[in-house]
């Protein structure tokens, strides 16, 4: 049986064969001037389909030369040379234009990601020891190496195995361009798609069998508490699993290597806990959350279902006699087709909007070779671009990584981790890699799934990364004392939480942008520094920080904080030039190695010069285009072009773009420039507030499209401007005459606020602070911090702002 349309993916694999060397034992492509694919077979049978990891390999083909002697070959391109050994048959080395010669050998491969965090705490898993990341396609000396092992994907949309004995290896040879490298990868196996702007609020999920009532309560303390969130999900208890005590004891789940209980796999809700669940879907959509349920799929559809009768005449099984379980097969069309018509589509017709695929049952099909989550993945993302009314939508799942192209079915799932500090500090490097390899989008447990420990400041660090990673995800298990509410922990650990929801979904217009530029440029959301820095040692050092996006660097706190100052610490390093702390203001200049402390209520985020941060204001969860809005703006030259579009329809070109531009030089200046593009999917007017989050004084005036635009002017801590009712088409220009900079406290003022923090004996205190007070120069009080008996931290977080 043929698979439905929509359910075959668009490829394009057959490469121009002038871009082909071929000889004995050996076919190479020169796919760019800096990518070449090397395949070799002892038959010399070659692939020219897609595979599941590669699609397109039809580009213009570049200018090269063929240099061929008896045990060598080269390739030369505008930009390197490729040599391959005859005999051993495989690629040698590549020279680049310099003439530096780099072994094809992976040694300096920078890594890439990994299936699952399951089973692991920190960087190591429970029995195969250390998380072995995947090789990524960027390497510190210049050339990385990928090899595809991936099946057929036939031009019928069908996997089918892989018949050749064929090695199949990309060789990307882009030095320490690791953007282009990135680029260059999509540009062969298909690019990240745009998601949805509500994926990236606040997400609620739980392992709990929640009845309606409890989740719409829950939901409901949720908005009445003015925390927003965009994504409810609904963990296996939606379906029935007490299946043996409520069916029979004949039923029994395929229990993969003890993995699956037999009320894991279900498609019929469980009308115990959810009597109403069309009037309890259509409830959350009236209240403006997003969908998704959990997914075990692999004991197939059993008779107890209620829609079996349907599924088995779908595929010919005839029931008059006896009523057989069917099988999981993700490797049979005809399967496929009745999988989403039967068991899907008519609950996405209800409400459910995507699907939470945790499949964790193994690697096996009945197809030798094919992994049942890369087909999971690959279908069911195809699948949710078509809607139940027949329309198509912008598609979203959430899944475990299945190997090369992973990224084209966003969202990743990493697994069930444990509430551990260690978990937490494994994290930011995870996500920030797994760019090497192209995928932008991991969705980690925010607070850890469990076991570990219950720690307040845990768990506020943990949400804080969260915040700034791709995905915020809030999730625990069923432990009736291990929930994830901001109100399940102390007051104070409460409030923080509350805050930077809250934050996370003023967020959304910066990290829809960014969303529009992964999908449009190929660039991540959250990137190791190193890609920004690739020539600087000390960008490889810091593995736990990283740009989220292209205005703000992150150093999240990982470690429990000192006891006596309640500072957690972290080590970062902050390249050249003026980088401003978002929560406390603190003014930096680049160009070192440093500590960083912070308490518990932020940790640094740093905006660079010149940075511009749009953010929304808009009631509740809603999370489409604000009509209210506040621009942060950070002094120095800089512009940033905001992305919106409606947020989930399937048309990237229905979109509008809008510039604003700030200047420094005599004065400052800051511009709103007209929106182009699609301007229905923006309000009608807009109000802006925008705080010069650095310049504290100046003589400000304000034209909206040349006319003065008068009483607007609000100062806080720091200059403000109010501009109501700008249309889309209005021209917003501020100037700044004669500003007074924000600075840094001076030290011994800073010095005295932090040691007034540190807990302990106040006389002893005392007699500590008593030589310190005795400086009479800021060098002087610098030398004697340094050697006074106060905490480390304390001392660390005095002289961060000023130790070079």
């Amino acid at each position: 049986m043929e698979l439905s349309p929509h359910l075959i993916a668009h490829t394009d694999p057959v490469s121009n064969p002038k871009a082909q060397v071929v000889g004995k034992g050996f076919r190479i492509t020169v796919l760019t001037d800096r990518l070449f694919r090397v395949e070799t077979s002892k038959t010399d049978t070659f692939i020219d389909e897609a595979t599941q990891g590669v699609w397109f390999r039809n580009f213009e083909v570049p200018t090269f030369s063929v240099n061929e002697g008896e045990n060598y070959l080269t390739i030369t391109t505008d930009k390197c040379s490729l040599l391959f050994d005859k005999t051993a048959n495989k690629a040698k080395y590549v020279q680049f234009e310099g003439g530096a010669k780099v072994d094809c050998d992976n040694k300096e491969n920078l890594k890439g990601t990994y299936r699952t965090l399951d089973m692991t705490i920190g960087g190591y898993h429970f029995f195969k020891g250390k998380i072995r990341l995947s090789d990524g396609v960027v390497s510190t000396n210049g050339v990385a190496v990928i090899e595809d092992k991936g099946l057929i994907l036939g031009a019928d949309g069908k996997v089918k195995p892989r018949e050749a004995d064929t090695v199949d290896k990309y060789v990307f040879c882009y030095g320490r361009n690791y953007r282009a490298a990135v680029q260059a990868y999509y540009g062969i196996t298909g690019g990240v798609p745009l998601i949805p702007r509500y994926a990236l609020g606040n997400w609620w999920s739980r392992y709990k069998a929640y009845t309606q009532q409890e989740y719409i309560d829950l939901m409901t303390r949720f908005v009445d508490s003015e925390i927003p969130v965009t994504v409810a999900t609904i963990d296996m208890d939606w379906h029935w699993v007490n299946v043996k005590e409520k069916f029979g004891e004949q039923y029994k789940s395929a229990n993969i290597f003890g993995i699956q209980g037999d009320g894991w796999t279900g498609y019929s809700w469980n009308t115990d806990l959810f009597p109403d669940y069309k009037g309890f879907l259509a409830w959350l959509k009236d209240k403006n959350f997003r969908v998704t349920v959990n997914l075990h799929p692999a004991s197939g559809v059993r008779p107890f279902e209620d829609m079996y009768e349907q599924m088995a005449a779908e595929l010919g099984i005839d029931t008059s006699v006896s009523r057989p379980d069917i099988p999981f097969d993700i490797s049979d069309s005809e399967f496929i087709n009745a999988y989403f018509k039967v068991l899907h589509k008519p609950y996405e017709a209800d409400g459910v909007d995507f699907w939470w695929i945790d499949w964790q049952q193994g690697t096996k099909s009945k197809m030798n070779g094919l992994d049942p989550l890369w087909s999971l993945n690959h279908y069911h993302y195809l699948d949710n671009v078509k809607k139940p009314d027949g329309t198509e939508g912008r598609p979203l799942i959430l899944s475990r990584f299945a190997g090369l192209g992973s990224h084209r079915y966003p969202l990743g799932f990493s697994g069930d981790t444990s509430v551990m500090w260690s978990t937490l500090n494994y994290q930011p490097y995870f996500t920030a890699t797994a760019s090497n390899i192209g995928y932008t989008w991991w969705s980690h447990d925010i607070g850890g799934h469990m076991f570990g420990i219950k720690d307040y400041e845990l768990y506020t660090r943990w949400l804080q990364f969260g915040v700034f990673s791709p995905i915020n995800r809030l999730h625990s298990t069923s432990n009736e004392l291990q929930g994830k509410e901001p109100w399940k922990f102390d007051g104070q650990t409460e409030r923080i939480a509350v805050d930077f929801l809250r934050l996370r979904h003023k967020l959304l217009p910066y990290l829809y942008t960014m969303n529009y530029r992964t999908y449009s440029e190929g660039l991540a959301l959250c990137e190791p520094m190193y890609y920004s820095y690739p020539d600087a040692p000390e960008a490889y050092k810091v593995k736990n920080q990283y740009m989220f996006g292209s205005e703000l660097m992150v150093c999240p706190i990982t470690h429990k904080a000192d006891k006596k100052t309640h500072l957690g610490k972290v080590h970062a390093w902050i390249p050249s030039g003026r980088w401003t702390d978002i929560f406390t203001g603190y003014v930096y200049d680049g160009g070192r190695n440093v500590d960083l402390y912070r308490d518990a209520t932020s940790i640094p985020v740093l905006a660079k010069a010149g940075a511009i941060i749009p953010l929304g204001l808009t009631e509740g969860n809603d999370s489409g285009n604000p009509e209210d809005m506040e621009i942060w703006a950070y002094r120095g030259n800089g512009e940033f072009t905001m992305y919106e579009d409606k947020g989930d329809n399937s048309y990237v070109t229905d979109y509008a773009l809008t510039k604003f531009v700030q200047a420094e030089g005599n004065g400052n200046y800051f511009a709103i420039e007209p929106t182009e593009g699609d301007l229905s999917v923006v309000p009608e007017s807009r109000n802006y507030s925008v705080y010069f989050k650095d310049i504290v004084e100046g003589k400000l005036t304000v034209y909206v499209n040349g006319e003065v635009y008068d009483d607007c002017i609000v100062r806080d801590k720091c200059l403000k401007v109010r501009i109501k009712h700008v249309k889309p088409t209005d021209k917003v220009e501020i100037t700044i005459e004669d500003p007074i900079y924000d600075s840094n406290l001076p030290i011994k003022e800073f010095g005295i606020e932090t040691l007034s923090k540190v807990q302990g004996g106040t006389v002893g205190n005392m007699f500590k602070y008593a030589s310190i007070q005795k400086a009479k120069t800021d060098e002087e009080f610098v030398e004697k911090v340094k050697k006074s008996r106060f905490p480390k931290s304390a001392k660390g977080a005095i002289l961060e702002l000023w130790q070079k």
